[in-house]
């Protein structure tokens, strides 16, 4: 009975270490961290807005590069801060040495949902980077997918040929989005460099005149509601 007993508690111990652990990988991660921290699944983190705090999660990562040789970065090479000035918007920093060689290509994909408190939806987002081709024939192109909960889409794009800061307002603001973004480094002649994206999102409650009109259809709903009831008692 004793051995019983004492296996039975080694046991209880080891379930007790083993969801301690996993508790311990999957959670809240404050900010500043690495990508790779922030990929762990069931992993997110928070930036606070000036009137509200938006939450960022279901992280992805993945790289790859033409010829297949060339050396990219793994997601613990890529840094994430909160986005600044904090206050104004609620977004995210990604930085790192991210390198194309002359004559290669590299491709990052980099992927998240940001959510805003309940009753917020999400009005605008903005994207701008730090990058450049060294004086060459090289390019780099950061392009973007934003897929709203309520169905809508929206893309964002901005390039070492055009503007490095792009913002859109959405035509129907949803409550999360799930951001796409993909980095592309064309080394060109001389090499092409990202060092900094950036991504950030303003948010609010819907304005009283949609809540009004939204109201205004409930009762108009409920009405009919009543009216039919009579009507089939009749």
């Amino acid at each position: 009975m004793k051995k019983r007993a004492l296996f039975l508690t080694l046991t209880a111990g080891a379930l007790l270490w083993g969801f301690g652990t996993l508790e311990a990988r999957a959670g809240f991660v404050p900010l500043p961290t690495t990508l790779d921290v922030l990929s762990t699944a069931g992993n997110f983190t928070t930036v606070q807005n000036s009137n509200e705090l938006d939450t960022f999660s279901n992280f992805t990562f993945s790289a790859s590069a033409i010829p297949p040789t060339t050396p990219v970065l793994t997601a613990a090479g890529i840094n994430v801060a909160a986005f600044g000035p904090v206050g104004l918007e609620s977004g995210l920093t990604f930085s790192g040495a991210l390198f194309a060689p002359a004559n290669t290509i590299v491709d990052y994909q980099i992927g998240f949902t940001v959510t805003a408190p309940a009753g917020f939806v999400i009005n605008d987002a903005l994207l701008s980077g730090s990058f450049g081709v060294n004086g060459g024939n090289g390019s780099v192109i950061i392009t973007e997918l934003l897929s709203g909960s309520n169905g809508t889409a929206q893309g964002l794009e901005i390039s070492s040929g055009g503007s490095p800061s792009e913002t859109i307002t959405f035509n129907a603001p949803a409550n999360s989005y799930i951001i796409q973004k993909d980095i592309l480094l064309n080394g060109g002649s001389n090499g092409a460099t990202v060092s900094i994206v950036n991504q950030a999102f303003s948010s609010a409650i819907p304005e009283p005149t949609s809540i009004a009109l939204l109201g205004i259809g409930m009762t108009g709903f409920l009405a009919f509601r009543r009216l039919f009831k009579r009507a089939s008692v009749a």
